[in-house]
């Protein structure tokens, strides 16, 4: 059963989009990805809140249903394109953007989560990043997030080690911007979000505007590299490690991996 991106209006001026995928901790599956770029570009809002249902944010990419013999076509479809097109709706919205995170944020769901501006965290909850764990080679837009909000050394531990954080950890590295009582989040979130649309709409615009493009700047790659390393992470989609860490993952026993 498809997830489903649900959308509320909490108060004037703010649109909350909550992930609801039950059955699967709320993995990002196509109509959940899709919504999430559709809302964005459509939105007429001055605050953009996201969020997760039935105490969980999201469990990341909804790739361990896939069959094993379209595995690799079907991942990477779910990664490069639906993805893809949520982060930029993130990036681009004119409005600012706030992740309220209601529950564990693992995998393509912290990175989701990371896209947002502002990012709040309920105590008790988990974030991680778990390529290491499947053999998956994540995207070098993804690691450069990363990079700028934690900085090397923490990106290193969080991708090589592949432990989860606590939300305490996540807010002393930056993953997050508060940590609140998971009763009090949606009020903390809403407190936030009425102070966001309180302030000057062009002035967030064009803030949002001068960060992003500082940082695309900033991440400037040679079109050879950039190629290769795109290329490294369509061979992680294709290769035998990554069906058995996905499998080995869902089994919750130690991957038997073969490097190929």
């Amino acid at each position: 059963m498809a997830g489903q991106l649900l959308q509320d209006r909490p108060a004037e001026g703010v649109l909350r989009l909550t992930i609801s995928n039950p059955g699967k901790r709320n993995a990002l599956d196509h109509p959940i990805l899709d919504g999430i770029a559709a809302a964005l570009d459509d939105a007429d809002a001055r605050c953009v809140i996201l969020t997760g249902a039935d105490g969980m944010f999201s469990s990341g990419y909804d790739i361990g249903d896939i069959p094993e013999d379209a595995f690799a076509e079907e991942a990477e479809k779910l990664v490069a394109h639906p993805f893809t097109a949520a982060i930029a709706a993130l990036e681009r919205c004119d409005a600012a953007t706030l992740a309220a995170l209601s529950g564990h944020t693992i995998g393509g769901g912290l990175e989701l989560a990371l896209a947002c501006d502002l990012r709040l965290a309920a105590d008790g909850i988990s974030l991680g990043m778990p390529p290491a764990k499947l053999g998956l080679v994540y995207s070098h837009t993804g690691l450069l997030r990363f990079i700028d909000a934690i900085g090397v050394p923490r990106t290193r531990e969080l991708f090589l080690l592949g432990r989860n954080v606590d939300a305490p950890t996540a807010l002393a590295w930056g993953l997050v911007n508060d940590v609140v009582a998971p009763a009090g989040l949606e009020e903390a979130s809403l407190e936030w979000a009425a102070e966001l649309v309180a302030n000057a709409p062009l002035s967030i615009a064009g803030n949002k505007r001068v960060i992003r493009e500082l940082l695309r700047a900033h991440s400037h790659l040679d079109a050879d590299v950039e190629r290769r390393l795109m290329e490294l992470r369509r061979e992680s989609f294709a290769s035998k490690d990554l069906r058995e860490g996905v499998r080995a993952f869902g089994e919750k026993r130690r991957a038997r991996w073969q490097g190929r």
